[in-house]
């Protein structure tokens, strides 16, 4: 349900991540096992999450780890494609 896949861009040194699937309570650790952070230190990143939807708290709260983890390792990182239920519980998580 849950599948998370990657390239490296050689030109820019950007890794550009694609998340797709269900992500949810029972997949969000699933989630924050497929990025290894230490490999990209310092790079920029995009992670595209347009093939995904994100279903609740603990799904949104594992992806904000992800970025976290990349920004404590230098990376500056680009978050593009989640749909507009997904974005409300992230306003949601914010308040």
């Amino acid at each position: 349900m849950l599948n998370v896949t990657y390239e490296d861009d050689a030109h820019t040194g950007m890794r550009r991540w694609r998340v797709s699937g269900q992500v949810f309570f029972a997949s969000a650790d699933a989630l924050v096992d497929q990025f290894d952070v230490r490999a990209v230190a310092g790079l920029p990143v995009r992670i595209d999450v347009s093939a995904a939807h994100f279903w609740d708290i603990t799904a949104i709260g594992a992806l904000d780890k992800v970025v976290q983890r990349l920004q404590q390792h230098g990376c500056t990182v680009e978050l593009v494609g989640m749909d507009a239920q997904s974005q409300r519980l992230v306003q949601r998580m914010k308040t």
